[in-house]
Parts: structure tokens; C-alpha cells; sequence
């Protein structure tokens, strides 16, 4: 059965860990398939810095913190390029610091993997719409000012009522001004007039991403406190995921991934809303259909709060040629 278009995710997604130098350093990923990233988030695993977000549609000089609301900035001896097989890093201690342990999540801007990157300008008007390129309605879009603002998240699961904030711990939040309570389409989003998606005079960035069979996931799941905890169905052996409670406040967006963690359990946490190190919590098994906490922490598995997510693959259940993939 043709289960998956994707046989090998590395091609579109990939996690590289480094280790700084001090000096300049090419980085090179070691996926099965040749990355070269348009989207590059960059985090430190030791201590607490920022998390560094640059693009290709900005410009490799440019980045972004999702731990903060802060306007983008072009610092020096950060980001100097996108490889064909990775980037190329300068010497600032926040990315590249002698002996520091590093993690790259990149993913490569492409309709066949559901990603797409829109720049737009504001206009302050309400029912703005903007095309898009992913030819699929997005099913998750993380949208931030380029001046200054909060990062609003849509995901399908809230539907467009709603929005949550990337740099944040609130719950989601009913707001007619963001989204404009329009759902998006195959071919447009639809803007309010709130300030920090459609303000006239400033520029936006837009990440959409569109759910792919046996690659990609964003849906929502009901955590139950238990240590041997509620199993998340994605068709994949999960390469990555990233977790935030939306009926609850006070807690953080959980980010794992199958480099940290190679076996499981998978506990090595980041947060995207804190700038702080690695934290050994929210225990969860990646195996070959999905995700399984084993954790009783709030933070993905708190006894009743609903959670979204978004996971991208290690391999898919089963390949387009109906072979299974094994877990790991």
C-alpha cells in the first residue's frame, strides 16, 4: 500500500549535534539523505542561552529567540551560511562556545514535506488573507514579528479561534483578532488585525507546516498522570517532538528528540520558551507507531490537561513500498 511519500525523512528533517569550537566550524549532518536547512534552530545544551532561530527567507544573518518576544537582530560571528549537508557557524560562545554541547533541529522548506515560509508585511486589516504554497491546508503556523511581539501559534487542533504563544506558558487563549476565526485553506491564511500578526509598517515571518503521512504529525492527546502513561498514535518512529498543555497554564513547550536520547526513555528536555540547559524530565518512549509518556510530570502528562503537538520521523510505520520500518 503506498502508506508514506516520505521513505526517508532525513531528506526534509534532521537533528545534529555539535560541539563548539570556539572558532569557525562547518557543521555536517549525518542523516541518510543530504539536508540543507532553511529553517535552523540552534540551542545550546549546557547552560542557559537563548534558543537562535534563522531562516532562508531572512537571511542566514538573521535570527530570532523563541524564548522571548524580542525584534530580530544580525548579530556578527553568529550564522554565516546554509550548507548543501548542514551550516557554517562563526565564533560567538552562544552557538559555537570551546567544548559546549549544541543541538540543531533543521528542517528543509518544501510543498512535498508540508513546510512552507512566508514573509508578509502588515496592513492592520481584518479578514487579510496571504497564499501559501504548501497546496494543503496548514495544520500548524508559527507566526512572529520581525520588530518586536509575541510568537502566535496556530494549530489545527485549537482550530482559529484560538491561539497559544511560543514564548509563553499560558493556555490557549480565544482571540478573534489573531486568526480572524477563519480557518486556513489549502492555498491562504486569514489575518486579524491584532498587532502581532497584521501590524502596518512591520514584517512578518510565517512557518506553516502541513501534516504528512507517515512523516509529519500535529494533533492533541489527554495526559493521565500515570507513570505508565497514555500512548500517542503518529504512523512513525517520532525523530522529534515538541509538546505544550493547552487547557493549562504554567507549562513549558517540551522539546525531545531521538539524538539527546538515542535509547529510551527520551528525557533530556529543552523548553522553546526558556533559555535554560537541559533538564532530565517528561520520560517518553519513541517507538515505532507514535510516542508513550512515562512520566507522571505536568509538563506532558499532567492527569487531565489536554496537550498539542507536533512530531516529525525517524522512519515511517511502513515504507511507500509496504515494507515495515522497526523501532529503535
Amino acid at each position: 500500500m503506498a502508506y508514506t511519500t516520505i521513505d526517508d525523512p532525513s531528506a526534509y528533517f534532521q537533528t545534529t549535534l555539535y560541539t563548539g569550537n570556539g572558532g569557525t566550524l562547518a557543521v555536517t549532518n549525518g542523516g541518510n539523505s543530504d539536508l540543507q536547512p532553511d529553517w535552523l534552530w540552534l540551542k545550546k545544551r549546557n547552560a542557559s542561552v537563548n534558543h537562535f532561530l534563522f531562516d532562508s527567507v531572512r537571511g542566514a544573518s538573521k535570527e530570532l529567540n523563541s524564548n522571548n518576544n524580542e525584534a530580530e537582530a544580525s548579530p556578527s560571528n553568529y550564522l554565516s551560511s546554509f550548507n548543501s549537508d548542514g551550516f557554517t557557524i562563526g565564533s560567538d560562545s552562544d552557538i559555537n562556545g570551546s567544548s559546549d554541547t549544541h543541538v540543531a533541529w533543521q528542517w528543509k522548506e518544501t510543498a512535498d514535506a508540508g513546510f512552507d515560509i512566508v514573509s508578509y508585511s502588515g496592513n492592520n486589516s481584518t479578514n487579510r488573507q496571504i497564499s501559501h504554497s504548501l497546496s494543503a491546508k496548514p495544520d500548524m503556523m508559527i507566526v512572529k514579528c520581525r520588530q518586536s511581539g509575541l510568537w502566535k501559534i496556530y494549530h489545527s487542533s485549537l482550530g482559529a479561534t484560538k491561539y497559544l504563544v511560543l514564548s509563553d506558558t499560558a493556555a490557549a487563549v480565544d482571540n478573534n483578532s489573531t486568526w480572524n476565526d477563519t480557518e486556513p485553506t489549502s492555498s491562504n491564511f486569514t489575518l486579524g488585525d491584532d498587532g502581532n500578526v497584521n501590524e502596518t509598517g512591520e514584517t512578518y515571518i510565517n512557518y506553516l507546516f502541513a501534516e504528512k503521512k507517515g512523516y509529519s504529525k500535529f494533533g492533541s492527546y489527554k495526559g493521565n498522570g500515570n507513570a505508565n502513561g497514555t500512548f500517542v498514535y503518529l504512523g512513525f518512529l517520532p525523530a522529534f517532538v515538541m509538546v505544550k498543555a493547552s487547557s493549562a497554564s504554567s507549562y513549558d513547550w517540551v522539546m525531545l528528540d531521538n539524538k539527546r536520547d538515542p535509547f529510551n526513555v527520551a528525557d533530556e528536555s529543552l523548553y522553546a520558551n526558556l533559555s535554560g540547559a537541559v533538564q532530565t524530565s517528561n520520560n517518553t518512549d519513541f517507538i515505532a507507531q507514535g510516542f508513550k509518556l512515562r512520566s507522571t510530570a505536568a509538563g506532558n502528562n499532567g492527569n487531565g490537561t489536554t496537550y498539542i503537538y507536533m512530531a516529525f520521523a525517524s522512519n515511517p510505520f511502513v515504507t511507500s513500498t509496504g515494507v515495515p520500518a522497526t523501532a529503535r
